[in-house]
Order: C-alpha cells, then sequence, then structure tokens
C-alpha cells in the first residue's frame, strides 16, 4: 500500500491538484448537471418509469422534483394523509393524476413502476415490503426502517422479490463522496485511525418545527390510517406534521442525519459499520412537546477489516447549536487527512521524516554531557537533513461543479438500476448497515450503556 500511494502522489505530481467530478470533466461549464447527466441514460420510449410518490410533505415534493428530471420518468399517482397535499399535488403536477390516502389503492395500479416512499419514518419497512410484493421498484427515504429487527425483513423482500430497492441517502451517489473513495483506496491518507463526523443547526425548520396548517383536523388527516403501528393517541396535528420530533413516528437526529454521515463513511472506506456504539443524548433547547433528543453524540468502534485497520468514529448532531448551520467529516490517517464537505473535498498529506526526532522535548537532555554528544554524533551520521524534514504537504482538492444536485446522481442510480438491471451500491443490506449504528445511538444513550453489534449479520449482539 506504501508503494502504490507513492506511486499515485507521483503521478500527481507532488503539488496541489485541482479536480472536477469526471462525470462532467470540461463539459460543466458550458452545460447544466441535469443535461449532462442525462447524457449518461440512453432511453427510448418503451423506457419510461411511471412513478408513484407515497407520503407527498417536504422530502416528498425533493424527492419527486428530482426524479421527474430524469429522462423517461412520469408522475401516475400520489398519496398522502393529509387532504391538502392531494389537492396541492394535483395543482403542481396535473389533474390528471390519480390520488388517494390509501397506498394499497396505488400499489394495486398496474400503470406504476417504482414508488418513491417518503412517510414517516415507522411506516417504511411495510410500504417498502408491500411495494415489493406489489412487483414495484421502492426508492425509500432513509433511514430504511424505524426500528433494527424490522431490517432483515425488507433484506428478504428485495431478495425475493429481486425488484430495485435503493434507500434515499443520497451520499452514497455524491461525486465529492465517490472520488474521495478512490483516494482513500489508493492508501493516500496512510492507515485510517480515527474519522470525526459533525452536522450543527439552529434555526426552526433544521429542527423541524414545520409549519401546520391551518385546517388540520381529524376530517382533514386520516389519523388512525397513520398510526399504523405506533401507540393510539388522539389527534395531534404536531404529532403529524412534525413527525421527526417523536420517537412513536421517527428517530431523531441520529435515524435522520447520522445516517448521512455514515453512508459517506461507509462509501469511503468500504466498511460494513461498527461492532461498538456508545452515546450520549439530551433535549436541551427544543422544549416543544418532542421526546426525541435535539443533541446526540456518539462513539463507535469500526474493527479491523481486511482493507483497513480497527478505527475510531465519533459524531455528532447537535439542534440546539448557537453558531449556526455547520457540516464536517474528517478522516484522519497515519499519513494524513481528508476533510469532506458537502460537495467538495481537500486531503492534506503529510509527508513524514524517515529520522525519529532528537533533542527538543526528548530524553536527550537527562544524558550526561558526554553521552549527548556522542548521540548526536551517532545522529548526524546515520541521517541526512532531508531525513529530518516534517510536515511537508501534498494537497488534493476536489469540488464539484457549482450547481451540482447529489440528489439527482441518486435518482439516476436508480433509473439506471430498473432499466438496465444494475446493482444498487445502497441496498437494502447497505441501507441496514447505516440504520443501525444510527438507530443503536439512540438505544444507546435510552440504556445508558454501550453496545455490540454484528455489522456483516446486522443484529445486536449479546455483551
Amino acid at each position: 500500500m506504501k508503494n502504490s500511494r507513492r506511486s499515485f502522489l507521483k503521478k500527481m505530481g507532488g503539488a496541489s491538484a485541482l479536480l472536477t467530478a469526471g462525470a462532467f470533466a470540461a463539459e460543466a461549464h458550458a452545460e447544466s448537471q441535469v443535461r449532462i447527466l442525462q447524457s449518461r441514460m440512453k432511453t427510448t420510449a418503451n423506457d419510461k418509469v411511471r412513478l408513484g410518490l407515497i407520503g407527498a410533505g417536504i422530502i416528498g415534493h425533493y424527492d419527486l422534483e428530482t426524479a421527474l428530471k430524469v429522462p423517461g420518468t412520469e408522475l401516475a399517482a400520489v398519496c398522502d394523509l393529509y387532504d391538502g397535499r392531494l389537492v396541492r399535488a394535483k395543482e403542481k403536477w396535473g389533474s390528471q393524476i390519480f390520488t388517494t390516502r390509501d397506498y394499497r389503492e396505488l400499489l394495486q395500479r398496474k400503470d406504476i413502476d417504482a414508488v418513491l416512499v417518503c412517510t414517516s419514518d415507522h411506516w417504511h419497512d411495510r410500504i417498502s415490503i408491500d411495494a415489493m410484493n406489489a412487483g414495484k421498484h421502492v426508492y425509500c427515504e432513509k433511514p430504511m426502517v424505524h426500528r433494527i429487527e424490522e431490517g432483515q425483513a425488507v433484506i428478504d423482500a428485495q431478495k425475493k422479490t429481486g425488484k430495485v430497492f435503493q434507500v434515499g441517502s443520497q451520499r452514497a451517489s455524491a461525486s465529492a463522496v465517490l472520488e474521495a473513495a478512490k483516494y482513500f483506496k489508493q492508501g493516500v491518507l496512510g492507515e485510517l485511525t480515527f474519522v470525526e463526523a459533525a452536522i450543527d443547526r439552529s434555526d426552526a425548520n433544521g429542527a423541524w418545527q414545520y409549519t401546520i396548517p391551518t385546517d388540520a383536523s381529524p376530517q382533514t388527516v386520516d389519523w388512525d390510517r397513520y398510526l399504523g403501528d405506533a401507540p393510539k393517541v388522539p389527534f395531534d396535528a404536531k404529532r403529524f406534521f412534525r413527525w421527526r420530533n417523536y420517537k412513536d413516528y421517527g428517530t431523531g437526529v441520529a435515524g435522520d442525519l447520522f445516517v448521512h454521515l455514515i453512508t459517506s463513511l461507509h462509501v469511503i472506506t468500504g466498511s460494513t459499520g461498527p461492532n461498538k456504539v456508545f452515546s450520549l443524548g439530551s433535549l436541551n433547547y427544543w422544549k416543544d412537546g418532542r421526546d426525541a433528543y435535539d443533541l446526540v453524540t456518539a462513539m463507535m468502534q469500526y474493527p479491523k477489516t481486511a482493507t483497513h485497520p480497527a478505527f475510531q468514529f465519533v459524531t455528532r448532531v447537535n439542534l440546539a447549536s448557537g453558531a449556526g448551520g455547520t457540516q464536517s467529516v474528517r478522516l484522519i490517517g497515519t499519513e494524513g487527512v481528508l476533510e469532506l464537505g458537502w460537495n467538495d473535498f481537500t486531503i492534506k498529506h503529510f509527508k513524514r521524516p524517515k529520522a525519529p526526532s532528537i533533542g527538543g522535548y526528548d530524553s536527550l537532555e537527562s544524558f550526561a554531557k558526554a553521552q549527548q554528544e556522542e548521540s548526536l554524533k551517532a545522529y548526524n551520521a546515520m541521517y541526512t537533513p532531508e531525513d529530518r524534514k516534517w510536515n511537508r504537504l501534498d494537497e488534493i482538492k476536489f469540488a464539484a461543479p457549482q450547481g451540482y444536485d447529489d440528489r439527482l446522481d441518486h435518482m439516476i442510480s436508480f433509473f439506471n438500476g430498473i432499466r438496465e438491471n444494475k446493482p444498487i451500491l445502497e441496498d437494502a443490506s447497505f441501507g441496514l448497515r447505516a440504520a443501525g449504528p444510527s438507530l443503536l445511538a439512540n438505544l444507546s444513550a435510552e440504556q445508558q450503556k454501550a453496545i455490540n453489534w454484528d455489522p456483516d449479520k446486522m443484529r445486536i449482539q449479546k455483551a
């Protein structure tokens, strides 16, 4: 690995290298990302993929609008449990689309090839399984499941039906993440020792205090259907429109945002997950009736594998930050650091000296004067001044073109999988391996103890 790393850096010229996404190259300045991405797909009239949207809230709109940019896609139906969203769907996407409160009616339609599952977390597994059994391909928003024990059934349904299933954490298809993975595999960082990642937010929308319509009521919201297998409670508009804040329907900051960070980490390193998770959670600022933490910190131990040594992963999501919105991911190795942004990264490669240090904060001063001189003489004879140089850097930078949208790349991956029967990176197994540690962070915080996890078998291990 060391030889390949030196060879790689030599090819880079030993100086700063500014790279652009290979998918766009020189075309990026002249054409939009949409046109470039679309040119990668060969479609005919028979390639049309007709979509059903299940859950027409914020993410539902984001995902559908992105999906409709892909050539050969068409919206056929929308399902939501709030009448106002069904009205809005026809206003926005055409009066001809079929709308319903019951997702099963949508799945029965023969003119629908694939569905986007953008509901509250506690419905992800049931709808995804029903959809695949009904012959539909599935794009399911992250986290893949609400509870860890639900994950295997989704994996089994994907294998049994052979349908394309992709989890909607777009970091798995982001150009910066995929490019960073190439460098990591070249060994630029040396041996990975530590990873730190954080997302901080301070605004109300970032903390999921979404707008609630004035007409929200048991008449306009199908409350009983929404509850599903959650505990039966009286109608509460907050629990429907701000469901991420409640453990009965969502997975809090860990399920919503740790998943993005872990997805990036797994794509870059090829890891399948940690074998131990310990976390702390608290509710510090957003005391608006929610029961989900607004701050979670977690430490995860990743085991040694055939491709990398053991390393530690420390992560945090803080919705009570006073510093505004920030995100950072840093992979720290024995010979370099990779600092990952959302659509860019910088790699700083440290050239370590061949010679050990001598003098300064060292035991040399404690020797007798004659021995100090003898030691220095031997050191100077063994090592040249070049051998002693420290902290010389090769810096590698990457930035996706301005306006790049990783969500669109992720949709391209989904539809390529459908049309070409191509394997999907973020399939059900990948999805559970990203969701599992995230949900364990919640569980660890609640139980106030470390939890052991088998990343390959994807299940909790007894201590």
